[in-house]
Protein backbone atom coordinates (compact mmCIF):
# COMPACT_ATOMS: atom_id res chain seq x y z
CA UNK A 1 0.00 0.00 0.00
CA UNK A 2 1.51 3.73 -0.78
CA UNK A 3 1.18 6.38 1.15
CA UNK A 4 -0.28 9.57 -0.48
CA UNK A 5 1.31 12.87 -0.05
CA UNK A 6 -1.97 15.13 -0.50
CA UNK A 7 -1.94 18.28 -2.05
CA UNK A 8 0.31 19.63 -5.32
CA UNK A 9 1.12 18.39 -8.87
CA UNK A 10 -1.81 20.14 -10.78
CA UNK A 11 -1.81 23.39 -12.37
CA UNK A 12 -5.12 25.29 -13.61
CA UNK A 13 -4.95 25.41 -17.24
CA UNK A 14 -5.27 29.19 -17.73
CA UNK A 15 -5.10 32.30 -15.86
CA UNK A 16 -8.85 32.65 -15.79
CA UNK A 17 -9.68 29.09 -13.80
CA UNK A 18 -6.38 30.01 -11.72
CA UNK A 19 -8.47 32.92 -10.34
CA UNK A 20 -11.26 31.47 -10.03
CA UNK A 21 -10.64 28.09 -9.43
CA UNK A 22 -10.40 27.16 -5.22
CA UNK A 23 -7.53 25.36 -4.20
CA UNK A 24 -6.01 23.59 -1.14
CA UNK A 25 -2.77 23.15 0.76
CA UNK A 26 -1.18 19.92 1.92
CA UNK A 27 -2.66 20.43 5.27
CA UNK A 28 -6.28 18.43 4.35
CA UNK A 29 -7.21 17.71 8.15
CA UNK A 30 -10.81 17.15 6.75
CA UNK A 31 -9.57 14.26 4.45
CA UNK A 32 -9.64 11.16 5.30
CA UNK A 33 -8.04 9.58 2.53
CA UNK A 34 -4.61 9.26 3.10
CA UNK A 35 -3.55 6.03 1.25
CA UNK A 36 -4.34 4.64 -1.87
CA UNK A 37 -4.42 0.84 -3.91
CA UNK A 38 -3.70 1.25 -7.53
CA UNK A 39 -5.79 -1.51 -9.04
CA UNK A 40 -4.64 -2.88 -12.79
CA UNK A 41 -6.51 -4.91 -14.76
CA UNK A 42 -8.18 -2.83 -17.87
CA UNK A 43 -6.13 -2.45 -21.14
CA UNK A 44 -8.33 0.81 -22.12
CA UNK A 45 -10.89 3.45 -20.37
CA UNK A 46 -12.50 2.03 -17.70
CA UNK A 47 -15.67 4.28 -17.75
CA UNK A 48 -18.07 2.61 -15.21
CA UNK A 49 -18.15 1.06 -11.64
CA UNK A 50 -21.29 -0.72 -10.21
CA UNK A 51 -21.59 -1.91 -6.56
CA UNK A 52 -22.32 -5.35 -6.12
CA UNK A 53 -22.49 -5.71 -2.04
CA UNK A 54 -21.00 -4.43 0.99
CA UNK A 55 -17.47 -5.42 0.10
CA UNK A 56 -17.37 -5.97 -3.63
CA UNK A 57 -17.65 -3.82 -7.14
CA UNK A 58 -17.46 -4.59 -10.41
CA UNK A 59 -15.52 -2.09 -13.26
CA UNK A 60 -15.64 -1.95 -16.93
CA UNK A 61 -15.15 0.06 -19.75
CA UNK A 62 -13.68 0.10 -23.53
CA UNK A 63 -11.37 -3.04 -23.47
CA UNK A 64 -14.67 -4.72 -23.49
CA UNK A 65 -14.24 -6.89 -20.10
CA UNK A 66 -16.00 -6.88 -16.49
CA UNK A 67 -13.94 -7.12 -13.39
CA UNK A 68 -14.74 -8.02 -10.32
CA UNK A 69 -13.08 -6.80 -6.93
CA UNK A 70 -12.34 -6.61 -3.58
CA UNK A 71 -13.28 -3.49 -2.12
CA UNK A 72 -11.57 -4.22 1.74
CA UNK A 73 -8.62 -5.53 -0.21
CA UNK A 74 -7.73 -4.77 -3.35
CA UNK A 75 -8.15 -8.30 -4.61
CA UNK A 76 -9.12 -9.21 -8.16
CA UNK A 77 -11.56 -11.81 -7.72
CA UNK A 78 -12.67 -12.64 -11.65
CA UNK A 79 -12.43 -11.11 -14.99
CA UNK A 80 -15.30 -11.62 -17.28
CA UNK A 81 -14.87 -11.77 -20.88
CA UNK A 82 -17.76 -11.69 -24.22
CA UNK A 83 -17.54 -8.78 -25.52
CA UNK A 84 -15.56 -7.68 -28.82
CA UNK A 85 -16.06 -4.26 -28.23
CA UNK A 86 -16.51 -1.33 -25.70
CA UNK A 87 -19.16 -1.66 -23.09
CA UNK A 88 -21.74 1.22 -23.15
CA UNK A 89 -24.26 0.50 -19.92
CA UNK A 90 -23.54 -1.87 -17.04
CA UNK A 91 -25.96 -2.69 -14.09
CA UNK A 92 -26.77 -5.31 -11.02
CA UNK A 93 -29.66 -7.01 -10.89
CA UNK A 94 -30.10 -8.50 -7.66
CA UNK A 95 -31.39 -11.71 -6.34
CA UNK A 96 -35.53 -11.51 -5.30
CA UNK A 97 -35.40 -11.28 -1.23
CA UNK A 98 -37.29 -14.87 -1.73
CA UNK A 99 -35.07 -16.38 -3.84
CA UNK A 100 -33.16 -18.62 -1.67
CA UNK A 101 -30.22 -18.20 -4.36
CA UNK A 102 -28.09 -15.27 -3.73
CA UNK A 103 -26.34 -14.98 -7.33
CA UNK A 104 -25.27 -11.54 -8.08
CA UNK A 105 -26.08 -10.61 -11.74
CA UNK A 106 -24.46 -8.35 -13.90
CA UNK A 107 -25.79 -6.87 -16.78
CA UNK A 108 -23.97 -5.51 -19.74
CA UNK A 109 -24.48 -3.86 -23.02
CA UNK A 110 -21.47 -3.47 -25.66
CA UNK A 111 -21.38 -1.94 -29.01
CA UNK A 112 -19.70 -5.05 -31.04
CA UNK A 113 -20.36 -5.95 -34.78
CA UNK A 114 -22.95 -2.43 -34.57
CA UNK A 115 -25.36 -5.39 -32.61
CA UNK A 116 -25.28 -4.64 -28.93
CA UNK A 117 -25.45 -7.82 -26.89
CA UNK A 118 -26.59 -7.52 -23.46
CA UNK A 119 -24.68 -10.04 -21.24
CA UNK A 120 -25.83 -11.37 -17.54
CA UNK A 121 -22.93 -13.14 -15.26
CA UNK A 122 -23.28 -15.05 -12.48
CA UNK A 123 -20.58 -13.48 -9.75
CA UNK A 124 -20.14 -16.10 -7.63
CA UNK A 125 -19.03 -18.90 -10.80
CA UNK A 126 -17.92 -16.22 -13.32
CA UNK A 127 -19.89 -17.72 -16.50
CA UNK A 128 -21.43 -15.99 -19.11
CA UNK A 129 -25.40 -17.56 -18.43
CA UNK A 130 -27.00 -16.15 -21.19
CA UNK A 131 -25.99 -13.55 -24.67
CA UNK A 132 -28.82 -11.56 -26.40
CA UNK A 133 -27.66 -10.52 -29.89
CA UNK A 134 -31.10 -9.33 -31.30
CA UNK A 135 -30.64 -5.63 -30.50
CA UNK A 136 -30.87 -3.43 -33.36
CA UNK A 137 -29.01 0.15 -32.08
CA UNK A 138 -26.67 0.41 -29.30
CA UNK A 139 -28.44 -0.07 -25.93
CA UNK A 140 -27.04 3.43 -23.82
CA UNK A 141 -28.75 2.59 -20.72
CA UNK A 142 -29.84 -0.12 -18.27
CA UNK A 143 -32.52 -0.06 -15.93
CA UNK A 144 -33.76 -2.56 -13.47
CA UNK A 145 -37.18 -2.59 -11.99
CA UNK A 146 -36.58 -4.20 -9.19
CA UNK A 147 -40.08 -4.62 -7.98
CA UNK A 148 -41.31 -6.24 -10.99
CA UNK A 149 -38.24 -8.51 -11.88
CA UNK A 150 -37.82 -7.29 -15.02
CA UNK A 151 -34.96 -4.83 -16.42
CA UNK A 152 -35.26 -2.61 -19.26
CA UNK A 153 -32.87 -2.09 -22.59
CA UNK A 154 -32.78 1.44 -23.78
CA UNK A 155 -31.76 1.99 -27.31
CA UNK A 156 -33.52 3.12 -30.43
CA UNK A 157 -36.44 1.78 -29.18
CA UNK A 158 -37.67 0.90 -25.13
CA UNK A 159 -37.84 -3.27 -24.55
CA UNK A 160 -38.76 -4.88 -21.13
CA UNK A 161 -37.24 -8.34 -20.73
CA UNK A 162 -37.84 -11.09 -17.32
CA UNK A 163 -34.73 -12.38 -15.33
CA UNK A 164 -34.26 -15.38 -17.75
CA UNK A 165 -33.44 -12.79 -20.94
CA UNK A 166 -37.23 -13.73 -22.08
CA UNK A 167 -38.40 -10.18 -23.81
CA UNK A 168 -41.62 -9.49 -22.75
CA UNK A 169 -42.23 -5.99 -25.04
CA UNK A 170 -40.81 -3.38 -26.55
CA UNK A 171 -42.02 -0.22 -28.15
CA UNK A 172 -41.52 0.97 -31.93
CA UNK A 173 -38.82 2.47 -33.41
CA UNK A 174 -38.16 6.03 -31.53
CA UNK A 175 -35.22 7.89 -32.38
CA UNK A 176 -32.03 7.42 -34.13
CA UNK A 177 -30.08 9.37 -31.43
CA UNK A 178 -31.74 6.55 -28.96
CA UNK A 179 -33.00 6.56 -25.48
CA UNK A 180 -30.20 8.33 -23.53
CA UNK A 181 -31.33 7.73 -19.63
CA UNK A 182 -34.12 6.23 -17.87
CA UNK A 183 -36.38 6.19 -14.74
CA UNK A 184 -38.62 4.58 -13.11
CA UNK A 185 -41.49 6.85 -11.89
CA UNK A 186 -45.00 5.86 -10.12
CA UNK A 187 -48.03 3.89 -11.72
CA UNK A 188 -45.77 1.57 -13.53
CA UNK A 189 -44.39 4.29 -15.53
CA UNK A 190 -40.89 5.31 -17.15
CA UNK A 191 -39.72 8.59 -17.87
CA UNK A 192 -37.21 8.21 -21.29
CA UNK A 193 -35.25 11.21 -22.09
CA UNK A 194 -35.13 10.84 -26.10
CA UNK A 195 -33.22 13.58 -27.53
CA UNK A 196 -34.33 16.61 -26.08
CA UNK A 197 -37.95 15.04 -25.67
CA UNK A 198 -39.15 13.23 -22.16
CA UNK A 199 -41.46 10.27 -23.12
CA UNK A 200 -43.58 8.61 -20.47
CA UNK A 201 -44.14 4.91 -21.07
CA UNK A 202 -47.44 3.14 -19.08
CA UNK A 203 -45.95 -0.93 -18.84
CA UNK A 204 -48.65 -3.01 -17.95
CA UNK A 205 -48.42 -5.93 -16.15
CA UNK A 206 -50.14 -9.50 -17.09
CA UNK A 207 -53.27 -10.19 -15.18
CA UNK A 208 -56.18 -12.54 -15.55
CA UNK A 209 -57.39 -10.92 -18.17
CA UNK A 210 -54.49 -10.40 -19.91
CA UNK A 211 -51.79 -13.06 -19.68
CA UNK A 212 -49.20 -10.80 -22.20
CA UNK A 213 -46.94 -7.61 -21.20
CA UNK A 214 -47.19 -4.88 -22.69
CA UNK A 215 -45.59 -1.00 -22.67
CA UNK A 216 -47.39 2.09 -24.26
CA UNK A 217 -46.91 5.62 -24.80
CA UNK A 218 -48.95 7.78 -22.88
CA UNK A 219 -47.11 11.27 -23.00
CA UNK A 220 -44.46 13.38 -24.91
CA UNK A 221 -43.20 16.43 -22.95
CA UNK A 222 -41.00 18.66 -25.26
CA UNK A 223 -39.82 21.44 -22.90
CA UNK A 224 -36.21 21.29 -23.62
CA UNK A 225 -34.54 23.44 -25.59
CA UNK A 226 -31.60 20.78 -26.50
CA UNK A 227 -31.02 16.81 -25.78
CA UNK A 228 -31.39 15.62 -22.22
CA UNK A 229 -28.50 14.45 -20.27
CA UNK A 230 -29.22 13.66 -17.01
CA UNK A 231 -32.47 12.29 -15.99
CA UNK A 232 -32.90 10.58 -12.27
CA UNK A 233 -35.43 10.66 -9.13
CA UNK A 234 -36.00 13.33 -6.55
CA UNK A 235 -38.12 11.38 -4.40
CA UNK A 236 -41.76 9.47 -4.68
CA UNK A 237 -43.52 12.45 -5.94
CA UNK A 238 -40.64 14.06 -8.60
CA UNK A 239 -38.07 13.72 -10.64
CA UNK A 240 -35.33 16.11 -12.93
CA UNK A 241 -33.91 16.55 -15.70
CA UNK A 242 -30.77 18.65 -16.84
CA UNK A 243 -30.13 19.31 -20.26
CA UNK A 244 -27.22 20.10 -22.80
CA UNK A 245 -27.52 23.58 -22.39
CA UNK A 246 -28.15 24.00 -18.89
CA UNK A 247 -31.72 23.59 -18.31
CA UNK A 248 -33.41 22.17 -15.05
CA UNK A 249 -36.66 21.05 -15.01
CA UNK A 250 -38.64 19.67 -11.90
CA UNK A 251 -41.10 17.41 -13.02
CA UNK A 252 -44.20 15.74 -11.15
CA UNK A 253 -44.09 12.38 -11.18
CA UNK A 254 -47.51 11.76 -10.64
CA UNK A 255 -49.37 14.22 -13.13
CA UNK A 256 -46.00 14.89 -15.07
CA UNK A 257 -46.16 18.66 -15.18
CA UNK A 258 -43.55 21.06 -14.17
CA UNK A 259 -42.72 21.91 -11.22
CA UNK A 260 -39.69 24.02 -11.54
CA UNK A 261 -38.07 25.35 -14.96
CA UNK A 262 -35.01 27.62 -15.29
CA UNK A 263 -32.65 27.98 -18.33
CA UNK A 264 -30.14 27.65 -15.77
CA UNK A 265 -26.89 29.45 -15.91
CA UNK A 266 -26.98 31.67 -18.87
CA UNK A 267 -28.83 34.88 -19.20
CA UNK A 268 -30.89 35.35 -22.31
CA UNK A 269 -31.16 38.51 -24.06
CA UNK A 270 -34.23 39.50 -25.68
CA UNK A 271 -32.56 40.54 -28.83
CA UNK A 272 -31.57 37.22 -29.91
CA UNK A 273 -34.14 34.01 -30.34
CA UNK A 274 -33.69 30.85 -28.48
CA UNK A 275 -31.51 28.87 -30.48
CA UNK A 276 -29.30 32.03 -31.22
CA UNK A 277 -28.97 32.25 -27.25
CA UNK A 278 -28.11 28.66 -26.94
CA UNK A 279 -24.78 29.49 -29.83
CA UNK A 280 -24.04 32.16 -27.73
CA UNK A 281 -23.82 30.79 -24.76
CA UNK A 282 -21.96 27.23 -25.71
CA UNK A 283 -19.33 29.72 -26.68
CA UNK A 284 -19.03 31.30 -23.67
CA UNK A 285 -19.09 28.58 -21.55
CA UNK A 286 -19.98 24.76 -21.15
CA UNK A 287 -23.18 24.67 -18.90
CA UNK A 288 -24.33 21.23 -20.00
CA UNK A 289 -25.70 19.33 -16.92
CA UNK A 290 -23.56 16.11 -17.04
CA UNK A 291 -24.71 14.50 -13.78
CA UNK A 292 -27.54 14.83 -10.33
CA UNK A 293 -27.54 13.11 -6.87
CA UNK A 294 -30.23 13.95 -4.05
CA UNK A 295 -31.06 13.95 -0.77
CA UNK A 296 -34.33 14.88 1.01
CA UNK A 297 -33.75 18.28 1.39
CA UNK A 298 -31.42 19.39 -2.02
CA UNK A 299 -30.97 18.56 -5.54
CA UNK A 300 -27.01 18.57 -6.48
CA UNK A 301 -26.43 19.59 -9.43
CA UNK A 302 -22.96 19.08 -11.70
CA UNK A 303 -22.76 22.12 -14.40
CA UNK A 304 -19.96 22.61 -17.01
CA UNK A 305 -17.19 22.88 -14.53
CA UNK A 306 -19.22 24.30 -11.52
CA UNK A 307 -21.18 22.47 -8.70
CA UNK A 308 -24.62 24.29 -8.25
CA UNK A 309 -27.14 23.15 -4.59
CA UNK A 310 -30.92 23.47 -4.95
CA UNK A 311 -32.94 23.48 -2.20
CA UNK A 312 -36.55 21.71 -2.72
CA UNK A 313 -38.09 23.88 0.17
CA UNK A 314 -36.53 27.11 -0.04
CA UNK A 315 -37.27 26.51 -4.60
CA UNK A 316 -33.70 28.24 -5.08
CA UNK A 317 -29.85 27.63 -5.06
CA UNK A 318 -28.78 27.70 -1.66
CA UNK A 319 -24.63 27.00 -2.30
CA UNK A 320 -22.41 27.09 -5.94
CA UNK A 321 -18.67 26.65 -7.00
CA UNK A 322 -18.83 27.80 -10.44
CA UNK A 323 -15.51 26.79 -11.24
CA UNK A 324 -15.27 23.36 -9.07
CA UNK A 325 -13.09 21.63 -11.38
CA UNK A 326 -10.56 23.28 -14.09
CA UNK A 327 -12.57 20.69 -16.91
CA UNK A 328 -16.18 19.49 -16.94
CA UNK A 329 -17.50 17.77 -13.50
CA UNK A 330 -18.58 14.07 -14.80
CA UNK A 331 -20.10 12.39 -11.61
CA UNK A 332 -20.82 13.55 -8.21
CA UNK A 333 -22.34 11.94 -5.01
CA UNK A 334 -23.62 13.37 -1.59
CA UNK A 335 -22.53 11.73 1.74
CA UNK A 336 -24.25 11.54 4.67
CA UNK A 337 -22.09 13.97 6.62
CA UNK A 338 -23.07 17.11 4.56
CA UNK A 339 -19.75 16.39 2.40
CA UNK A 340 -19.94 16.09 -1.73
CA UNK A 341 -17.46 14.47 -3.86
CA UNK A 342 -17.20 15.26 -7.00
CA UNK A 343 -14.69 14.10 -10.31
CA UNK A 344 -13.54 15.71 -13.34
CA UNK A 345 -12.59 15.26 -16.76
CA UNK A 346 -9.33 17.43 -15.12
CA UNK A 347 -8.07 13.84 -13.88
CA UNK A 348 -8.77 14.83 -9.94
CA UNK A 349 -11.53 14.16 -7.25
CA UNK A 350 -12.58 16.73 -5.14
CA UNK A 351 -14.23 16.54 -1.42
CA UNK A 352 -16.69 19.38 -0.40
CA UNK A 353 -18.59 20.60 2.81
CA UNK A 354 -21.65 22.08 2.06
CA UNK A 355 -21.63 24.64 5.00
CA UNK A 356 -24.20 27.63 6.50
CA UNK A 357 -23.19 30.89 6.08
CA UNK A 358 -23.13 33.13 9.51
CA UNK A 359 -24.10 36.64 9.99
CA UNK A 360 -22.52 37.13 6.35
CA UNK A 361 -23.83 39.68 3.63
CA UNK A 362 -25.42 37.20 1.24
CA UNK A 363 -23.58 36.33 -1.78
CA UNK A 364 -25.51 37.16 -4.86
CA UNK A 365 -26.61 34.18 -7.22
CA UNK A 366 -26.72 35.95 -11.14
CA UNK A 367 -29.97 36.02 -12.26
CA UNK A 368 -32.08 33.03 -13.88
CA UNK A 369 -30.10 30.32 -11.23
CA UNK A 370 -33.06 27.90 -10.51
CA UNK A 371 -35.85 30.48 -10.73
CA UNK A 372 -39.14 29.35 -9.44
CA UNK A 373 -41.90 30.86 -11.41
CA UNK A 374 -45.46 30.96 -10.56
CA UNK A 375 -45.89 29.09 -7.13
CA UNK A 376 -47.02 32.18 -5.58
CA UNK A 377 -44.54 34.73 -6.07
CA UNK A 378 -45.21 38.33 -5.96
CA UNK A 379 -44.19 40.58 -8.79
CA UNK A 380 -40.76 42.38 -7.66
CA UNK A 381 -41.28 46.10 -7.65
CA UNK A 382 -37.68 48.13 -8.38
CA UNK A 383 -38.17 49.78 -5.02
CA UNK A 384 -37.49 46.11 -3.53
CA UNK A 385 -33.53 46.19 -3.81
CA UNK A 386 -33.64 44.28 0.09
CA UNK A 387 -36.12 42.17 -1.01
CA UNK A 388 -34.86 40.95 -3.93
CA UNK A 389 -31.32 40.20 -3.08
CA UNK A 390 -32.15 37.78 -0.34
CA UNK A 391 -34.72 36.35 -2.82
CA UNK A 392 -31.34 36.05 -5.11
CA UNK A 393 -28.83 34.92 -2.45
CA UNK A 394 -26.92 31.78 -1.26
CA UNK A 395 -27.07 31.02 2.33
CA UNK A 396 -25.01 28.07 2.34
CA UNK A 397 -21.36 27.41 0.66
CA UNK A 398 -19.21 24.70 -0.82
CA UNK A 399 -16.21 24.79 1.28
CA UNK A 400 -13.02 22.47 0.05
CA UNK A 401 -11.44 20.11 2.00
CA UNK A 402 -10.05 17.43 -0.10
CA UNK A 403 -8.08 17.09 -3.13
CA UNK A 404 -7.31 13.54 -4.21
CA UNK A 405 -4.98 13.87 -7.14
CA UNK A 406 -3.69 10.19 -8.38
CA UNK A 407 -4.68 9.79 -12.08
CA UNK A 408 -3.45 11.06 -14.82
CA UNK A 409 -6.27 11.51 -17.25
CA UNK A 410 -9.93 11.85 -16.80
CA UNK A 411 -11.53 10.44 -14.05
CA UNK A 412 -15.11 9.08 -15.38
CA UNK A 413 -16.77 8.15 -11.86
CA UNK A 414 -16.45 6.70 -8.22
CA UNK A 415 -18.15 4.64 -5.77
CA UNK A 416 -18.14 5.32 -2.12
CA UNK A 417 -17.99 2.26 0.02
CA UNK A 418 -19.13 3.21 3.86
CA UNK A 419 -16.29 1.00 5.21
CA UNK A 420 -13.74 0.53 2.77
CA UNK A 421 -13.05 4.12 0.94
CA UNK A 422 -13.69 5.61 -2.32
CA UNK A 423 -13.10 3.68 -6.16
CA UNK A 424 -12.43 5.71 -8.62
CA UNK A 425 -11.86 4.76 -12.59
CA UNK A 426 -10.13 6.68 -15.26
CA UNK A 427 -9.26 7.13 -18.77
CA UNK A 428 -5.64 5.94 -17.72
CA UNK A 429 -6.98 2.78 -17.63
CA UNK A 430 -6.53 2.80 -14.00
CA UNK A 431 -8.75 2.20 -11.34
CA UNK A 432 -7.80 3.85 -7.20
CA UNK A 433 -8.73 2.38 -3.85
CA UNK A 434 -8.26 5.45 -1.47
CA UNK A 435 -8.16 4.31 1.56
CA UNK A 436 -8.85 6.04 5.32
CA UNK A 437 -5.25 5.89 6.72
CA UNK A 438 -6.13 6.53 10.30
CA UNK A 439 -8.55 3.69 9.78
CA UNK A 440 -5.81 1.58 7.53
CA UNK A 441 -3.17 2.38 10.25
CA UNK A 442 -5.32 0.78 13.34
CA UNK A 443 -6.31 -2.11 11.26
CA UNK A 444 -2.65 -2.68 10.42
CA UNK A 445 -1.64 -2.25 14.17
CA UNK A 446 -4.70 -4.94 15.49
CA UNK A 447 -3.44 -7.66 13.08
CA UNK A 448 0.41 -6.98 14.34
CA UNK A 449 -0.86 -7.42 17.76
CA UNK A 450 -2.78 -10.46 16.87
CA UNK A 451 -0.13 -12.19 15.20
CA UNK A 452 2.32 -11.82 17.77
CA UNK A 453 0.09 -12.82 20.09
CA UNK A 454 -0.60 -15.86 18.26
CA UNK A 455 3.17 -16.47 18.42
CA UNK A 456 3.18 -15.95 22.12
CA UNK A 457 5.58 -12.75 21.24
CA UNK A 458 3.78 -10.26 23.03
CA UNK A 459 4.37 -10.96 26.41
CA UNK A 460 8.11 -11.31 27.69
CA UNK A 461 8.98 -14.83 28.64
CA UNK A 462 8.78 -14.71 32.98
CA UNK A 463 11.99 -16.97 34.03
CA UNK A 464 12.11 -18.22 37.19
Amino acid sequence: MLRWLIGGGREPQGLAEKSALQTIGEDQTQNPYTELLVLKAHHDIVRFLVQLDEYRFASAGDDGIIVVWNAQTGEKLLELSGHTQKITAITAFPSLESCEEENQLILTASADRTVIISLIWDCDTGRQIKRVSSFQSTVKCLTVLQRLDVWLSGGNDLGVWSRKLDLLCKTNHLSDTGISALAEIPRNCIAAAVGRELIIFRLVTPTEGLLDWDINEVKRLLDHQDNILSLVNVNDGSFVTGSHVGELIIWDALGWTMQAYERSFWNPSPQLDTQQEIKLCQKQSNISINHFTCDEENIFAAVGRGLYVYNLQMKRVIACQKTAHDSNVLHIAKLPNRQLISCSEDGSVRIWELREKQQLVAEPVPTGFFNMWGFGRVNKQASQPVKKQQENATSCSLELIGDLIGHSSSVEMFLHFEDHGLVTCSADHLIILWKNGEQESGLRSLKLFQKLEENGDLYPAVYP
